[in-house]
């Protein structure tokens, strides 16, 4: 069954073969409607229309192309979200070259290695990276051959323009085929060594006009990392599709001000932004004495939902407004998300659409919609993929495996890696879930996290997490095992919650009575800060190293 539920087309969109495809056609219809708005290298507020836009590609194109760098050569990207880091990826793919997208937050020597190992022709990085180019120049192991500086950026358009404006049309005519590698981005998780996800123009291209046919909503802000996946669907291609223009975050302390400032429709998120959203509501209720307010507000709400009666947006007016007045979805990925947050701000009245991927899919696998929705799950699958359960328990848990034209190539330089990847034509995510009979997926945890107990039960940490997540004064838990005990460590809400200390092994108690012995949790931890994080924002599991 799961291999023919998809979630339903809503919009008639086109298929596309190759990114540059997407680019050249988006502009060709969008013209000099408004694409982008961002903070220029002054932090003055400036835009870009889709013949801009085009514009400027085309001039950091035949720049590259005079340096050499004329198709299948690696052009490695690193720097904070900035229109330059959008523009530099856009030129490396028009003209079939190869992107490698680079994660910012990353010590330098794990840059080099990614570097070294990609055998990367080119850098193209911001200022701040000064210090570490200057490392990576001295390192004679190091490839790379060609250092592009974005602060130089207007130097390298001019140089370009004057390529253009002879008549030279060597970079936009470039050839590019859908099975063209386009990107190797390396991933990030909790545990282990990066590796070099190759993924083709027609993986990502598939994945876009999938996403963007059951979700397309107006203009949007996007903050996104640019190095991430995720980011790529929801700002850099979306736009070409769906013609909707997005403003650039450069900062998430800025999302307040900025989402009052451009009164986005939808814009795309981690957990913890979401977290960071819901929880900022009702913290501010309190301090102006009106949680009560609220709280009786969303008795009434609800009351009128289940009379089919929605007034949520009219109710809780202020709020919305406080969001810029026109956000009415979410769509959420990267990480799990606590089912409180994706039903408090459904109660709300803004739809969360929680959703699953990973990189090697380009990223998107499953999603909610607007049509297909089921709080708890991560949707039913997307149109470029089929999933299944491989080998279920008798609770229908089991590891996930997909196949679809969204799946990547392989791992650069990593053939066994590969191999171990795939199951025939299915790749193996490494998470576990079940399927219900609507078709929806519901994660369960990943497969190098179980904990498996002298009885022979496995026990999933991310299913305790979750349930134990819903404790009103917990920010953050981890699960894991210790001595053959399952622990729970907890990081409070103290804050708000000055008891919650005294409170916790109580309530893990309640909850131990209501869960099955051997998922009982032995053992209360409780930490004064937050836990270590990736660049993603994933909790680090260092107990399963």
């Amino acid at each position: 069954m799961s291999e023919q539920i998809h979630a339903k087309v809503m919009y008639d969109i086109p298929d596309y073969q190759t990114l540059k495809e997407i680019i050249v056609v988006g502009t060709q219809r969008g013209g000099d409607k408004l694409m982008y708005k961002f903070l220029d290298k002054n932090k003055q507020e400036a835009s870009l229309n889709y013949n801009q836009t085009w514009r400027l590609i085309c001039g950091l194109g035949a720049y590259f192309y005079k340096l050499g760098l004329n198709g299948g050569k690696k052009i490695a990207i690193i720097g904070e979200n900035r229109i330059e880091w959008m523009l530099a990826y856009y030129a490396t793919l028009v003209g079939a070259n190869i992107s490698v997208p680079m994660d910012c937050h990353l010590p330098t020597e794990d840059l080099a290695d990614q570097l070294i190992r990609c055998d990367c022709d080119a850098l193209v990085y911001t200022a701040k990276y000064d210090e570490a180019v200057a490392e990576f120049k001295a390192d004679p192991a190091m490839p790379v051959r060609v250092y592009l500086r974005m602060e130089d950026f207007d130097d390298y358009y001019a140089e370009g323009f004057a390529i253009v404006d002879s008549g030279d049309t060597t970079f936009q005519d470039a050839e590019v085929k859908k099975d063209d590698l386009a990107c190797i981005v390396y991933t990030s998780g909790t545990t282990g060594k990066s590796k070099g996800v190759m993924l083709s123009h027609y993986n990502i291209a598939s994945q876009c006009v999938a996403s963007c046919r059951v979700l397309t909503g107006g203009h949007a802000i996007g903050f996104l990392p640019l190095n991430h996946t995720f980011a790529w669907v929801s700002a850099l291609f979306a736009t070409y599709i769906v013609q909707e223009w997005g403003y650039l975050c450069d900062s998430l302390k800025d999302i307040a001000g900025d989402l009052k400032k451009y009164q986005p429709y939808n814009f795309a998120a981690v957990p913890l932004v979401l977290d960071t959203i819901y929880d900022r509501i009702w913290r501010t209720a309190r301090k102006m004495g009106s949680e009560k307010k609220l709280q009786t507000g969303l008795k009434i709400s609800n009351f009128l939902m289940k009379l089919g009666i929605d007034k949520r947006r009219k109710i809780f007016k202020q709020i919305i407004d406080n969001l810029g007045g026109n956000l009415s979805m979410i769509i959420c990925g990267g990480a799990n998300l606590d089912p409180k947050y994706e039903k408090g701000l459904y109660d709300l009245g803004i739809l969360v659409v929680n959703g699953y991927g990973t990189t090697e899919c380009s990223p998107g696998v499953t999603c909610n919609t607007p049509a297909n929705h089921k709080f708890g799950s991560v949707g039913r699958p997307l149109g470029c993929c089929d999933i299944k359960i491989h080998e279920p328990d008798e609770d229908g848990v089991g590891e996930i495996f997909v196949k679809g034209v969204n799946v990547m190539q392989g791992y650069y330089g990593e053939p066994e890696a590969t191999a171990a990847a795939f199951d025939g034509e299915w790749y193996k995510t490494g998470d576990y879930g079940r399927i219900d009979e609507d078709g929806y997926l519901f994660i369960v945890g990943r497969k190098k996290n179980l904990i498996v107990l002298s009885n022979g039960k496995n026990v999933s940490p991310e299913e305790l997490e979750d349930k134990l997540s819903c404790i009103d004064y917990v920010k953050e838990v981890l699960v894991y095992e210790e001595d053959e005990k399952i622990v729970a460590e907890f990081f409070l809400n103290e804050e708000d919650y000055p008891d919650a200390r005294s409170r916790i092994k109580n309530d893990v108690n309640e909850f131990n009575r209501k869960m099955p012995i051997f998922k009982n949790i032995a053992k209360v931890k409780v930490r004064d800060d937050e836990f270590p994080k990736t660049t993603t924002m994933k909790i680090v599991r260092k107990y399963n190293d």
